[in-house]
């Protein structure tokens, strides 16, 4: 799939969201990436083994801890989703159209202070939104 159209799935994945979701949002930028390097996910806490067989992130949120209200307008929070990771593990087209939302609904999860664990029986449910 091209960069421009998994931006456009994670569009409407966002679009989709309810509205009071959506209020929620104004300070966060949602970009699209290729990957991450080695080198960001050190600094996610990957150990030199994990990446080196492979391991990688879907999507990645990043907080702006500590700043004023001013501060965060002009550097909101920042969520990323990454192309190729989600693209090599879902091959099939539904799977990873299922699996992009699910990555862009989990990363705003943690916008609203939901942790990993929290979102565990999210994440491991194969089509949470299955019955939409």
């Amino acid at each position: 799939m091209s960069m421009k159209k998994f931006a456009a799935v994670v569009r409407q994945a966002i679009d989709s969201l309810p509205g009071e979701v959506m209020r929620h949002l104004e300070n966060v930028v949602i970009d699209v990436e290729e990957e991450p390097s080695a080198e960001f996910l050190r600094e996610a806490g990957f150990t030199d083994e994990e990446i080196d067989a492979g391991d990688s992130l879907y999507g990645y949120f990043m907080p702006l801890e500590g700043a004023s209200a001013s501060e965060m307008l002009e550097n909101p929070n920042r969520i990323i989703i990454f192309r190729n990771p989600l693209e090599e593990d879902f091959p099939d087209r539904n799977e990873l159209l299922i699996e992009i939302r699910k990555t862009v609904v989990h990363e705003i999860a943690h916008h609203f202070g939901l942790s990993d664990r929290d979102l565990e029986k999210f994440d491991d449910n194969p089509d949470p939104f299955g019955g939409e």
